[in-house]
């Protein structure tokens, strides 16, 4: 009778039970399931049989003692010592140990594989064999050993590399499946009998190609190891080999009759070339190009394959996109919304299998996931929704891509499973800058086309998603705002503005339009409102913002804002390089919107930058707290009325270098002379105390609030203004001009200053119709000495 043997086989997270189902059909009797783990007793050939033929698992470990109490280094070293590792280490063979776990004494993997390694080298040189030297790399013998509350696992590990590895994908896509968890993927969406039935499979999204080919070994019933060279058992001493030659003989012979034999039709599209490339080459690595067919498509051009057999219907599965960064989401919430409505109008009764890290993205799908499995792709959470494709329905906006229309009454909610800152001038900022995200205001963007097409009564595109209610109030808010500000944007040329700012409660989001972008950022909801349902109202705000504004998904940039602290307020958010250029009146700016918290151009200040231009005919123009000196441009070219030059001269003050790089590319962008326009890094106090010269004109917008590590001291504007003000009118010419803002909505000035000083507050003055909803978003005083 054959030797009864100790097996654990390792897994994904999620699987377990997969993996026992899958080791009984090797003839192994799955005992206990662990995290990530299964243990099974059973012979050799069902040990190889499972190196072979799983497509679940990561390894297959042969189990050689379970020792308990095992807490110290000594008592590790002397429970390796104590197997008698002749039976399966041979002379001369190398060995490796693998070691996973820890105690109080024992925190160090390293460590713990190197006092294991001596345990067996102690025993083995006891026997007489010589010491094996270690090849952490190829070792003919790898071992296992798992140490876990006091309970030691030893073991040799049989299956050698991970089992994951078929060895056909070296070319891979953008962040690839694992081979393994796509297995578990395919059987969860009963693949195995769909294939068995001849049934089609389609991956949309197929970058790689790892579901396909899955897939194809499956419907060919090819073991996923076939072509492996190397398993961890042919250099252990326990081998039989005659025994794996019948294995593998068997496997061979499945494999030839199953190529011949499979009748299911499996395609996969990608939109990117390269994709396609690694997934054509990989299909034929692991020898079952003929089972798939590729296509280069889009998700909106997707389409059943009219090869297919209209009655068969099969199996749509996918690993789209997560969006773990937020900045990924406009497209993705596009994408997943226009897969939606692709499946239910091309695959109407098939069966579709998302897997996702992001769920609330799968609710753009429009369908109900009627089961959903929760697993782990790499260091992420991740579901599988399974979802019927409904029976198109008479009347259903969603259910065919023809006559699609976009009426409130014809959408469904597309959420239907089972049921803000950065202030760079100078420092650091707790509260943000006037044109960032304050709640409660708005504005508006015209887009003639949209709206030349809906006075014609011209529908949507066809192939727009379906919208939710609460989506379609937010695309009628949305156009409301654009028909106020249609005059005056048409009458002043500006192109980068405020079009909405938490205007409807539930929707908490700032909108600015740069230009053919668009930046969108939220804030971050109280604790008091559910975040899921914060989110699905943020991706249902993404689903119609493109449509409504005449944009690709692409140039929406989203961002989260909250109250920042330090340095990170004027820290990079991100390293993407992308910045572009606006204009504003005769000026040119370079803006980026995903890179930093704020933009390069305080939106709001767009009154106040005008009116420095007019203000500066032949001045000389100080900038305090510069931040990317735009207000330094407008004042340096002037009103742009014929015949007004701008500023003399300029000096440019502010502590980051990053910013007084930006300015200094501001300044190339509109041909300033370096040598007339500088710019200089320092604390703006500091350098008010010790500065030399008069100025004609002055704006100082220093922020709400710094601690910024930089200064010496932090800066608190209402507590702080007084000092500011008299170091600034130190500086200012008997004729000139201080104009001083600020954005702390509750800012009162110094009575002090008002009697030494001649102020006006001219704050209701300085809003464009954009910001006209917020008469506290900023407040702006003109500063000038009293006649003596």
């Amino acid at each position: 009778m054959p030797e009864k043997l100790d097996l654990l086989a390792t897994c994904p997270r999620g699987i377990e039970q997969l993996l026992a189902t899958e080791l009984a059909t090797f003839g192994l009797a799955p005992g206990k399931s662990t995290v990530a783990g299964v243990n099974a007793e059973g012979d050799l050939e069902g040990a190889y049989r499972a190196c072979l033929w799983s497509r679940l698992a990561n390894r297959v470990i042969l189990c050689v003692a379970r020792v308990e109490g095992v807490e110290t280094p000594d008592s590790l070293r002397d429970a390796a010592a104590a197997i008698d590792w002749q039976r399966h280490v041979r002379p001369g063979a190398t060995i490796a140990v693998d070691f996973h776990g820890r105690s109080e004494q024992i925190r160090h993997t390293r460590f713990g594989a190197q006092t294991v390694k001596d345990g067996v080298v102690d025993r083995l040189t006891a026997s007489g064999q010589a010491r094996p030297d270690v090849d952490t790399r190829q070792p003919d013998v790898r071992l296992y050993a798992h140490l876990h509350r006091g309970r030691l696992v030893l073991g040799i590990d049989l299956s050698g590399d991970s089992l994951h590895r078929r060895g056909y994908r070296r070319d891979t896509g953008h962040a690839p499946l694992k081979e393994n968890l796509a297995a578990a993927l395919l059987v969860r969406a009963g693949w195995p009998e769909l294939a068995k039935q001849g049934a089609p499979l389609i991956d949309p999204m197929c970058g790689s190609g790892t579901l396909l080919i899955e897939a194809a070994l499956m419907a060919a019933d090819m073991a996923p190891n076939l072509s492996r060279e190397r398993f961890g058992f042919h250099r252990w001493a326990g081998h039989d080999r005659a025994l794996w030659q019948e294995v593998l003989r068997e496997a061979q012979a499945r494999a030839s009759f199953g190529r011949k034999r499979a009748q299911s039709s499996i395609f996969g599209f990608d939109q990117s070339p390269p994709a396609l490339t690694a997934a054509k080459t990989n299909a034929m690595r692991a020898g079952i190009p003929a089972l798939i067919h590729l296509d280069g498509a889009s998700v909106q051009r997707l389409s059943r394959p009219r090869v297919l057999d209209p009655e068969l219907p099969g199996l749509v599965i996918s690993n789209p996109p997560y969006g773990e960064r937020i900045g990924e989401l406009p497209e993705l919430v596009r994408l997943y919304s226009d897969l939606g409505v692709r499946l239910k109008a091309e695959f109407s009764g098939w069966r579709l299998a998302l897997f996702t890290g992001n769920p609330d993205l799968g609710h753009r799908l429009g369908m109900r996931a009627h089961k959903q499995y929760a697993l782990r792709n790499g260091p992420l959470d991740a579901k599988l929704l399974l979802i019927d494709i409904g029976q198109r329905r008479e009347g259903d906006a969603s259910a065919s891509a023809e006559g699609l229309t976009d009426k409130a009454t014809e959408a469904r909610p597309a959420s239907s499973f089972d049921d803000a800152a950065h202030n760079p001038q100078g420092s650091a900022s707790a509260e943000p800058k006037g044109s960032q995200p304050q709640p409660g205001q708005g504005s508006e963007h015209p887009s003639a086309e949209r709206d030349s097409r809906r006075e014609t009564g011209e529908a949507d595109s066809p192939t727009q998603p379906a919208r939710s209610s609460g989506a379609q109030m937010f695309a009628n808010r949305l156009e409301k705002n654009q028909k106020k500000l249609r005059k005056w944007l048409k009458r002043s040329g500006e192109r980068c503005y405020r079009l909405y700012d938490a205007d409807m409660p539930e929707y908490a989001l700032a909108i600015d339009v740069y230009g053919d972008h668009v930046h969108v950022q939220e804030y971050a909801p109280p604790k008091s409102i559910d975040a899921s349902q914060a989110q699905r109202r943020l991706y249902d705000a993404l689903g119609v913002i493109p449509d409504v504004l005449g944009v690709e998904p692409g140039k929406v940039v989203v961002k989260q804002r909250q109250r920042q602290q330090g340095k990170s307020q004027y820290e990079k958010q991100g390293r993407s390089g992308q910045r572009f250029q606006v204009s504003e009146g005769q000026a040119s700016f370079w803006v980026n919107l995903r890179d930093y918290l704020d933009t390069g151009l305080f939106l709001d200040h767009r009154p106040v930058r005008r009116m420095l231009g007019e203000m500066a005919a032949g001045k000389r123009f100080l900038n305090l707290f510069c931040y990317t000196a735009t207000a330094t441009v407008q004042a340096a070219l002037g009103s742009g009325k014929e015949g007004q030059a701008g500023a003399s001269d300029s000096v440019s003050v502010d502590m980051s270098n990053t910013y007084l790089e930006w300015a200094r590319d501001n300044f190339a962008l509109n041909r300033l002379d370096p040598s007339r326009h500088r710019v200089v890094r320092d604390d703006c106090l500091r350098w008010l105390e010790t500065a030399k010269g008069e100025f004609d004109l002055i704006f100082m917008d220093p922020p709400t609030f710094s601690n910024s590590k930089k200064m010496d001291d932090t800066l608190d504007i209402q507590r702080d203004h007084p000092r500011l003000v008299e170091l600034a009118m130190a500086r200012l010419a008997p004729e000139g001009t201080l104009v001083f803002s600020n954005n702390q909505r509750r800012f009162k000035m110094d009575e002090a200053l008002e009697q030494r000083f001649e102020i006006k507050d001219i704050s209701r003055q300085t809003f464009d119709p954009d910001f006209s909803r917020r008469p506290d978003l900023h407040h702006c005083f003109l500063i000038r000495h009293r006649a003596s």
